[in-house]
């Protein structure tokens, strides 16, 4: 609904229709093509009887229309315009429908052949420039045929443009090469005022106007430097247009506008006939002075919101930028707390295992030493009871490292492993760790001699045996 509204809207700042009805069924006819439909109604009525009451500019929101050098012919001939153009009858309506509908069908059509010779020719260019059979390049390479598309306006506007300067040289004011509505939005986007000329190729003013007014270095450079300035041939389709929109009764044609609410216009100034550069530019200026706060306050209004913008992006980036901070710190602490549980896990299991180990360690050395205590406990009941002094009794003294002395009567038919197993349930020494060693002569009494009594080893009837640890 908002885009039919703005089409309806825009179709009444143009056109000059203010019966909303009417507007909305010639809109309706043509399928709702802004374009189509403006085209068809002033190829309709392009007599010269109906150039004065074509369209107004409608909504000006509250800046009034002022022209102080045709301010008589401006104000009589609005009151017409607005008296003729107020409320056109049944009749018409019945008469311009068909019509409308017609053109707008013949359009589509010529439209959609256009476009597909326009596309078969593209694509045999290009077929034709692949095998070397094409029309050349242009200049740096570019080939001479355009092949991008460009709208009906612009394509006007750039027509304009080089023939002006074809025919009044470059120093002019700078028409933008696009459509009024693209011109005026770029206007717009530049807080400017959009200077406006249209071209009468045939009225015998023109050319000395073009040539002394428009072309003046002064007002050329004033026009360049505080406007955004676009011009049009009433012979082209825009041109006639807006000339009908503007009312323009007297050529040469100039005026000022600016973009409204609602994608409508405010005309600020327009000026018809010949004038001076020095006349023009006093306008200019003053329209400039006149509209220079409206300008201000946009400009500041624009400077406002992306200030705002910006204040926004930047607490979002700021927001952003703590929020990746506040998740990099939690994912740091997370992972922080992860290595220390597993540092933790880890000393756990360590200490487990050291835990087992000593626990293990502990097990196996209390098994060793109940073996040990069971061997000296059996080794002591091998030797039996200690035998009385008598003639088949040795007596045996063992000196220990540490200086301790033990001494025992054994029988002399006793091997000497008896005194092993002696000194063994004793339990001072490791077993198996020592060795029996006699002084004078010196007689170590080893392995291999175990097997022999006290007697046979001349320890009989006393000996004195020294405990020598095995290194």
């Amino acid at each position: 609904m908002v885009d039919v509204a703005d089409k309806l809207a825009y179709f009444q700042a143009i056109t000059g229709l203010d019966d909303p009805d009417l507007c909305t069924e010639i809109l309706a006819a043509h399928g709702w093509d802004l374009e189509l439909a403006i085209s068809s109604f002033t190829g309709s009525n392009s007599e010269p009887s109906d150039n004065a009451t074509a369209g107004t500019i409608s909504n000006v929101d509250g800046v009034a229309a002022r022209s102080t050098l045709q301010s008589s012919q401006v104000s009589q001939q609005s009151e017409s315009v607005y008296n003729a153009a107020a409320s056109p009858g049944l009749a018409w309506k019945l008469v311009t429908l068909p019509i409308s509908i017609i053109s707008g069908s013949l359009g589509l059509i010529s439209g959609a052949i256009g476009l597909g010779l326009w596309a078969a020719g593209g694509v045999l260019s290009y077929s034709l420039g692949m095998v070397g059979l094409g029309s050349g390049l242009g200049r740096d390479g570019e080939s001479s045929t355009r092949l991008v598309s460009v709208s009906a306006a612009a394509t006007e506007a750039m027509e304009f443009v080089a023939g002006f300067e074809r025919d009044f040289g470059s120093r002019r004011p700078n028409f933008v090469s696009e459509g009024f509505m693209d011109a005026l939005q770029r206007s717009r986007n530049a807080f400017k005022l959009l200077f406006v000329y249209l071209h009468s190729p045939d009225h015998p003013d023109t050319p000395l106007f073009c040539e002394r007014t428009l072309c003046s270095e002064v007002l050329a450079a004033f026009v360049n430097e505080n406007f955004v300035s676009w011009g049009g041939s009433i012979r082209a389709s825009e041109g006639f247009k807006m000339s009908n929109s503007l009312k323009a009764s007297r050529f040469p044609f100039c005026a000022v506008v600016m973009a409204a609410t609602n994608q409508r216009i405010a005309l600020l100034q327009q000026v018809e006939g010949p004038k001076s550069s020095e006349e023009l530019l006093t306008v200019l200026q003053r329209v400039l002075e006149e509209n220079a706060p409206v300008l201000v306050a946009a400009r500041l209004d624009a400077e406002e919101r992306r200030n705002n913008m910006r204040l926004r992006e930047e607490q979002d980036a700021a927001y952003r930028a703590a929020l990746e901070a506040d998740q990099a710190r939690e994912r740091q602490r997370k992972e922080e707390q992860e290595r220390l549980e597993r540092e933790a896990a880890e000393a756990e299991r360590k200490r487990k295992e050291e835990e087992e180990a000593r626990e293990r360690a502990a097990c196996e050395a209390a098994e060793k030493e109940a073996a040990v205590a069971r061997i000296r406990q059996e080794k002591a009941l091998s030797l039996g009871a200690e035998p009385e002094k008598g003639p088949s009794v040795t007596q045996v003294l063992v000196r220990f490292p540490t200086g301790e002395r033990k001494e025992r009567r054994f029988q002399s038919s006793t091997t000497i492993q008896s005194l092993y197993d002696y000194i063994d349930s004793l339990g001072t020494l490791d077993l198996e760790n020592y060795s029996l060693v006699s002084n004078f002569p010196r007689t170590v009494y080893g392995p291999d001699k175990v097997s022999l009594t006290l007697k046979e080893a001349g320890l009989h009837p006393q000996a004195s045996l020294f405990v020598e640890l095995n290194s």
